[in-house]
């Protein structure tokens, strides 16, 4: 029975958009299993971990002395602990959200730009939110991107601002224009309906993935031009 006809340019529609992803985490599973994400299933059993720690009376207290980052605190110390802030979960919000999140962009990113390149992208986004929020608290509320001094007490986003940041830079990478522009538009509709200091780093994090993806670009054009190969090339990025 062949499919209605009207689902003809869905299906090719879907197909450009989504076909070379698709068949890059198909093939990369194929061939390995979970072997093909070592890093994100290290990821995901370090945020279940630290949430089960952290809901102990015994263990909120380092959790937070070694991972939480707020705008007040000395800047030294926001940088020792952004690392382990990626994987932090809120206390406010169900961990499941953050474990599926983590281990779906996280693995589609480790297959898809290679597990350097993912961690690099995931610290360079959830800095890019801890900056962002220490500059808006000193501007002040009056100020263009400005926040109010109450910000400065408020924790991080944990992995949100990175999953953000490589679901943005694997849709550019795979030229999934529509799906990356849709995700953007979700961060930018977050921030309109509930203005909070998450959803303003959230944006900070898509910020920092664009300008990667646009000096990555930058990288490969050069490359391109130094070999003589001034043709475009439809392929995926050779993973690092």
């Amino acid at each position: 029975m062949r499919p209605p006809r009207a689902l003809g340019p869905v299906r090719r529609a879907a197909r450009r958009e989504w076909g070379p992803l698709w068949t890059a985490v198909r093939t990369a599973l194929a061939a390995d299993g979970l072997r093909a994400v070592p890093m994100t299933l290290c990821a995901v059993a370090l945020v279940a971990l630290l949430q089960v720690v952290q809901n102990r009376s015994w263990g909120y207290g380092p959790v937070q002395t070694l991972g939480a980052v707020r705008a007040d605190d000395p800047l030294w110390a926001a940088l020792l602990r952004t690392p382990l802030s990626l994987f932090v979960p809120a206390l406010d919000l169900p961990v499941w959200g953050a474990l599926v999140q983590v281990l779906l962009v996280f693995g589609t990113a480790e297959i898809c730009l290679g597990r350097w390149r993912t961690l690099l992208i995931a610290y360079v986004a959830t800095l890019a939110g801890t900056l962002y929020a220490r500059i808006g608290v000193a501007t002040g509320p009056g100020g263009f991107l400005g926040l109010p001094a109450s910000d400065a007490l408020i924790v991080d986003t944990g992995p949100s601002a990175a999953v953000v940041a490589l679901a943005v830079c694997v849709c550019c990478a795979y030229r999934a224009r529509l799906t990356g522009a849709l995700v953007i538009v979700a961060m930018v509709t977050e921030v309109a309906v509930k203005d909070n200091l998450a959803g303003k780093e959230h944006l900070a994090a898509i910020v920092a993935a664009l300008v990667l993806c646009a000096l990555g670009g930058l990288r490969r054009r050069g490359q391109g031009l130094g070999d003589g190969a001034g043709t475009r090339s439809g392929a995926p990025p050779i993973r690092s």
